[in-house]
């Protein structure tokens, strides 16, 4: 029962019968476990290394057993840990055997990953893969059932690690409730996103060695399957479209969610969020949605900050707002 987390049956007997006693001398376990002494002694020597068990003192020594939820649980921990690295360590050694024979084998230079599951798990191994950047568009639709919009919690981790995560958001993508949370949470930890009226094509590129495009057809309202992308020409034109949106594409400002914009002339929240969405061209009812404003809300606020600025038009307030770099 115990053996995929290490045991041999003998150290198995030897522990069931030290949690049934909880304590015990290895005369008694060795009774117990119908077990030599030697064989015994072997056994809870391997339990105390895994930290199943611990040696009391005394004369005979007796032995303690550990609370089988929490040192079961532990190893178990550490064994899923120690699988999730191998795995990665697979990818990464089949990224250089492909880097070796990509034109001697085309074919390998794109894998199709089909399945929910499978998607999740090739996409995080894809992340931590990263040692300098992951790039990509943001779009729905997404993994999850109905449109959902999922947040990312290995992002948070590589940004404490050092790698760099920048995001070109869909202007579909911002209007999705919860969507400005997940953002300025990325943000604060130093995600870099900007607003697009429209990216080509949902997109991941983890430093310039791994690509996910995911497979979609018309209709489709959640992402079954993807192409993952080894080093080739064309991973190096995805690389370059990237770069290409991004700098046409609108910053998203941290002041969104309360950081002051420029110190002697600051936008209120409101203001710079607002600002940023009619940047990103945004209709007054998308802006609404984002916001969880009325359109007339929204009406009322633009012509607030239009007066503000001193102008007649959005495009005015997008150039005003350029030439005080508010934007």
């Amino acid at each position: 029962m115990l053996e995929p987390i290490g045991l041999s049956t003998a150290e198995e007997s030897v522990y069931d019968a030290l949690v049934r006693r909880a304590q015990a001398d290895t005369a008694e376990l060795a009774e117990d476990a119908r077990e030599s002494p030697e064989t015994t002694r072997r056994a809870l020597r391997r339990l105390v290394d895994l930290g199943l068990a611990t040696r009391g003192g005394g004369r005979p020594v007796r032995y303690l057993a550990a609370p089988p939820d929490t040192a079961i649980e532990t190893l178990l921990r550490d064994r899923e840990d120690g699988i999730r690295s191998v795995r990665q360590q697979v990818h990464s050694l089949m990224e250089s055997y492909r880097a070796g024979t990509r034109f001697n084998y085309p074919t390998d230079l794109i894998e199709v990953i089909v399945g929910r599951q499978e998607l999740g798990q090739r996409w995080e191994q894809m992340q931590r893969s990263a040692r300098v950047q992951v790039r990509g568009f943001d779009a729905p639709p997404y993994s999850a059932p109905q449109g959902r919009r999922e947040s990312n919690p290995v992002e948070l981790d590589l940004l404490a690690r050092g790698v760099q995560y920048r995001v070109v958001y869909d202007k579909q993508a911002i209007v999705l409730p919860g969507w400005l949370d997940d953002v300025t949470m990325g943000m604060k930890q130093g995600e870099q996103a900007r607003i697009s009226l429209h990216v080509p094509v949902k997109l991941a590129i983890a430093d310039d060695r791994m690509a996910i495009i995911p497979l979609l057809r018309t209709g489709d309202d959640a992402v079954t399957a993807s192409y993952l992308i080894h080093p080739s020409p064309l991973l190096e034109a995805l690389a370059a479209l990237f770069e290409s949106v991004w700098e046409s594409s609108v910053p998203v400002r941290q002041a969104m969610k309360g950081t002051p914009v420029v110190p002697d002339d600051a936008l209120s929240d409101d203001e710079a969020e607002l600002l940023t969405l009619l940047a990103a061209g945004l209709t007054d009812a998308a802006v609404g949605r984002s916001m969880q404003w009325s359109e007339r809300t929204v009406q009322r606020h633009v012509q607030r900050l239009m007066a503000r600025l001193g102008v007649q038009t959005r495009f005015q307030v997008g150039l005003e707002a350029n030439r005080r770099g508010w934007i």
